[in-house]
């Protein structure tokens, strides 16, 4: 890999972190295209782009939820980030060493239909039933966040979205869109800073052997991921995720055909 295929890898997980066409599925078809075999630990340390992405975003709201905990004592909101971020936080933590060496979390043809069966549920969101609408993040039932969490869990398949699947989840739990993604993008924090901590501290001599690249592609998925996080919350305020549904399913249709093309 050399510097600008890790830039045009960086930008793609800035970009694809935060819009829900899944950051894993578009890392792995773009490293099989660009190199011809997908590196997964790469993938992760990219992640420490888009999570400092999220703090610099949302650094105002985590002080008001830091202060609601400790100073306010008021743990609602807290406590239905940790409930729907632990059921992935702990599968992918259990899991991890499966993910990284097993062929299917790199397969293009897995991430190909996992892009284009989220896809269709997105097109067909907003004619789905949906649970009572909630006021705020604070009042989402414990059960629904649960759920959200829950379904979460999915999104360790490259191709199915982590924001995506908990912006479905959301919207089916009573979210608006809008409230959906900003709910999707705090949860996302425990689990990213938790995978950030461990490669970090799990793949020392990795990280010596590529620190340039590392670098670089963090620089770009930082500042991509920027952008893409207001991007959505402002698209979401007046839109629903049916133009993401079509993207995916479009593509995941493109991706079958290259990988028959090509042999993959």
């Amino acid at each position: 890999m050399n510097w600008l295929e890790s830039i045009i890898l960086g930008i793609i997980q800035g970009l694809t972190e935060f819009i829900p066409v899944s950051s894993s599925g578009h890392l792995v078809a773009a490293q099989i295209f660009m190199t011809g075999a997908s590196q997964h630990l790469f993938i992760q340390f990219i992640d420490i782009g888009t999570t400092v992405a999220l703090l610099v975003f949302f650094r105002k709201r985590i002080i008001g939820i830091i202060k609601d905990v400790f100073v306010h004592k008021n743990f609602r909101l807290a406590l239905n980030i940790l409930i729907t971020a632990i059921p992935a936080g702990l599968i992918g933590f259990l899991l991890a060493s499966v993910i990284e060496t097993t062929p299917f979390f790199g397969n293009l043809f897995v991430v190909a239909t996992a892009m284009a069966l989220i896809g269709i549920v997105m097109i067909v969101l907003e004619k789905l039933p949906k649970a009572k609408p909630v006021k705020d993040l604070e009042t989402l039932p414990r059960r629904r966040a649960l759920i959200i969490g829950l379904v979460q869990i999915l999104a360790l398949i490259p191709g199915v979205s982590r924001s995506g699947s908990t912006i479905i989840a959301g919207r089916l739990s009573g979210f608006s869109a809008e409230q959906a993604a900003e709910y999707s993008f705090l949860v996302s924090l425990p689990i990213m800073l938790g995978v950030c901590t461990k490669v970090l501290l799990g793949n020392q001599a990795y990280l010596a052997d590529n620190l340039s690249l590392v670098i670089l592609s963090n620089i770009a998925a930082c500042l991509a991921g920027l952008f893409a996080v207001g991007f959505m919350l402002r698209y979401l305020s007046k839109h629903s995720l049916a133009a993401f549904g079509w993207y995916r399913l479009g593509l995941g249709i493109v991706l079958i055909g290259a990988g028959l093309a090509m042999n993959l």
